[in-house]
């Protein structure tokens, strides 16, 4: 069975472990805000998360598999023509 690429395999190894709700816009180049996270979050569908002190922290690993879960390829006109003219 072939495993499926991710889009956030390149960059596993470069983030911390642990990245907190204030970096996710560094790290993630403004996919996602902290505002979102927080507002997602309060309603329960946000990724697991936990506290230090006052800070909101995910696990890089299950920050990464949450973003996955939402995210979907778009595969740009020029590669579907070129895909379908293979056929």
């Amino acid at each position: 069975m072939k495993s499926r690429l991710s889009v956030f395999d390149g960059i596993r190894d470069l983030y911390p472990p642990v990245i907190s709700r204030d970096h996710v816009e560094k790290y993630f180049g403004g996919i996602i805000s902290s505002k979102r996270l927080a507002n997602l979050d309060s309603q329960g569908l946000g990724p697991p998360r936990f506290r230090v002190g006052r800070k909101i922290a995910y696990r890089t690993d299950a920050l990464l598999a949450w973003l996955e879960a939402r995210t979907t390829v778009m595969i740009a006109p020029l590669e579907q023509k070129v895909s379908e003219g293979e056929q």
